[in-house]
């Protein structure tokens, strides 16, 4: 690989990384303000109980992703 073609792939593998953060704090944002209406509205019958499992669920797999990209990011 020329170098050229390494910092092209560098920079596009930083952009990846950044538009990544970008969306996944966005998305982290709106599931823990779902979370909080749910929360919020005082209900706990089982529709809400499966909606803040499934937010939670989605949540945390969003911040482990988020982990991820930081990690991917420091390696670079």
């Amino acid at each position: 690989m020329s170098k050229k073609q390494q910092t092209s792939s560098i920079s596009i593998d930083q952009k990846l990384i950044e538009e990544g953060t970008a969306q996944l704090n966005s998305e982290i944002e709106v599931l823990e303000s779902w979370l909080g209406e749910l929360e919020a509205s005082g209900k706990d019958d089982s529709e809400v109980l499966a909606a803040r499992k499934s937010y939670s669920d989605m949540l945390r797999s969003r911040k482990e992703m988020l982990n991820s990209l930081a990690k991917q990011a420091e390696s670079q």
